[in-house]
């Protein structure tokens, strides 16, 4: 894959999870036939200027993950800045988040705090295009709450500091991530800035994609946790918008085979006994449909042998074909 991208080629954005999109998924949704721009796992500004060359799986990732975003995280322009200019040679693009909901990121007044500081995200995002020679992104929500509902306001600030495109994510931060995103809310945005938008939350199907598509008339979507447990949904995705073929998502069969591919790659990354502990956030996510899910995932997630596990996810399409 070349790592150089074109802004106006971007149909699909796999979304950053923590603790979940490292070099294995990524690389897995690119061998189910996405290309997708990929996105590293969101990494701290303040770490990485204190520890320039980390260590770990968080920034892991090979060639073929390309096009590949480097995702940055803080709220002190110079410092991401620099630490842009540390990743520019390995990023297609240089993604900022100003979304980021969760306590321990907003308490230091990043992530989806700096809604509350629209002026120093804008700087931030100057001081970065002005760092770099790779595109530059930034993804927010709708606000910091109901009562500052400021995304069209923040978004037009992102054009001007020299974004070349943004991602919405349709909830606000007091919503973390309870109810649902606000796509029509998202189309709000229509007509008011020149730079493309994309459209993120609850997009779980191929039909989901379309429909927030239309909602928000955004030029494409960012995809989260729908892609847990189907690493075929942004390709899938991308075929549709491409070239108007619907294809059927992954059967049981296809799952527990991308399952047991998922497995094994996280056991050859960070060894049998963290790889296997890793992958035990993932099962019901392939095997929810399974009638009595609810007890295999019991047995799984507490099964710390390969074999074992592996023999578990042949019964449950044994049994599930005998149904």
């Amino acid at each position: 894959m070349d790592k150089k991208i074109k802004v106006k080629d971007i149909k699909v954005i796999q979304a950053p999870l923590a603790g979940v999109s490292d070099c294995v998924y990524r690389g897995l949704i690119r061998e189910y036939g996405s290309k997708c721009l990929l996105s590293t796992e969101m990494l701290s500004a303040e770490a990485l200027n204190t520890c320039p060359n980390p260590k770990g799986a968080i920034l892991k990732y090979n060639n073929s993950e390309y096009p590949l975003s480097f995702q940055l995280v803080g709220h002190k322009p110079k410092m991401i800045a620099k630490c842009a200019k540390l990743l520019e040679d390995k990023a297609s693009v240089i993604d900022l988040n100003f979304g980021c909901p969760v306590n321990k990121v907003v308490k230091s007044g990043d992530g989806s705090a700096m809604m509350k500081t629209p002026e120093l995200a804008q700087e931030i995002v100057n001081e970065v295009k002005n760092a770099v020679n790779v595109p530059v992104s930034a993804k927010f929500r709708l606000g910091w709450s109901r009562s500052i509902d400021n995304f069209v306001d923040f978004a037009k600030k992102m054009e001007e500091a020299g974004a070349d495109f943004i991602t919405i994510h349709g909830r606000y931060r007091s919503d973390m991530y309870l109810g649902h995103a606000d796509w029509k809310k998202i189309g709000e945005l229509k007509g008011e800035i020149s730079i493309p938008y994309f459209a993120n939350g609850d997009i779980k199907t191929l039909d989901d994609a379309i429909n927030c598509i239309n909602i928000t008339g955004a030029a494409g979507i960012a995809i989260g946790r729908g892609i847990i447990g189907d690493f075929s949904l942004p390709g899938r995705i991308e075929n549709y918008l491409n070239h108007g073929i619907k294809e059927n998502e992954p059967d049981l069969t296809e799952k527990i085979e991308m399952l047991k591919k998922h497995l094994e790659l996280e056991v050859e990354l960070r060894g049998a006994q963290n790889g296997i502990k890793f992958m035990r956030k993932f099962y019901n996510y392939y095997i929810s449909s399974v009638k009595n899910a609810a007890k295999y995932r019991q047995v799984l997630v507490v099964c710390d042998n390969y074999d074992k596990i592996v023999g578990i996810l042949d019964d449950i399409l044994c049994l599930s074909s005998a149904n």
